[in-house]
């Protein structure tokens, strides 16, 4: 089913199933009480369940990348130990660094391609597991999402900020780091650059929490920042972010693409606008060589 042909209340209560706000059960009673047409809407909403084979996009056998897990410390994280997925382009090292920053359901195939995208555009990329103190990944979004809600937030981003300086510090990398993320790992951008201020060369985040005005004074990277056109509680933060990040003189980009959704970057749903996602992407890798190099 097309992104086009699925109503947009059902991509609504998919919104409010993606960040925790009702469960799988709730989500899919509720778009089976829809009617279109005299139809029930079950069938668009089991649509938006993601598709991670079919949307990837970058073998993990890729000749062109070398791929592996990771274990490395975490000093007043969640546990005190991370674990996180390494990609590294074929060729001479080292190479700039760029952290992939998973959504609020752990490091999932699609995240996991992300990084291997990331890594045959030339950089060293690193997705970190949130969820590898509690088991990891679990194979399921819905479990993956429970367990991202169960753990202590605050050491969770610590365990972010402590993947980026792992990365930078890498054998492999020039020490040049930038970071992106999705709608959670977005927000956890912004975050960073906020903590790492002169450490972070570049973020890229995609619809993601902005960071606390008072806090913007910190930032010291150029930041591009994508958002989607309907995505009404990302975006009624962008006026006061826009404002403190003019005030305090940071540069940044900020592009909205139009028809899209929270989402649209990720392929492994009808959420997916091909042409936006492109766009994006292409202005990410650009952004990257350009403050990376």
């Amino acid at each position: 089913m097309t992104r086009n042909e699925i109503d947009p209340r059902v991509f609504d209560l998919y919104d409010n199933y993606c960040h925790g706000r009702i469960d799988r059960r709730r989500f899919l009673d509720r778009a089976a009480a829809l009617t279109i047409g005299g139809v029930s809407a079950l069938a668009m909403a089991q649509s938006l369940m993601p598709s991670y084979a079919e949307a990837e996009l970058i073998s993990f056998t890729d000749e062109r990348l070398k791929a592996r897990y990771v274990d490395y410390p975490s000093p007043g994280g969640t546990s005190g130990e991370m674990r996180g997925y390494l990609v590294q382009p074929t060729g001479e090292r080292p190479f700039p660094a760029v952290l992939v920053i998973h959504e609020n359901r752990g490091l999932n195939p699609y995240i996991e391609d992300v990084a291997r995208r990331v890594a045959v555009a030339g950089f060293l990329a690193l997705a970190p597991d949130g969820l590898s103190p509690i088991g990891g990944y679990p194979g399921n979004d819905d479990d993956g999402r429970a367990m991202q809600r169960s753990l202590d937030q605050l050491g969770l981003r610590e365990d972010m900020l402590n993947s980026a300086r792992y990365l930078k510090s890498h054998s492999s990398s020039t020490g040049k780091l930038g970071a992106t993320g999705f709608c959670w790992g977005g927000g956890t951008t912004n975050f960073l650059a906020v903590k790492l201020g002169s450490d972070l060369n570049a973020g890229v985040p995609f619809y993601g929490r902005a960071a606390d005005s008072n806090d913007v004074v910190k930032i010291r990277a150029p930041l591009l920042i994508h958002y989607a056109e309907d995505d009404e509680r990302v975006n009624a933060m962008r006026p006061d972010y826009e404002a403190a990040l003019k005030s305090n003189n940071v540069q940044y980009q900020m592009h909205t693409y139009a028809g899209t959704r929270h989402g649209f970057h990720n392929n492994s749903t009808p959420r997916f606008d091909e042409a936006a996602a492109e766009l994006a992407w292409n202005r990410t890798i650009a952004f990257f060589r350009e403050h990376l190099a």
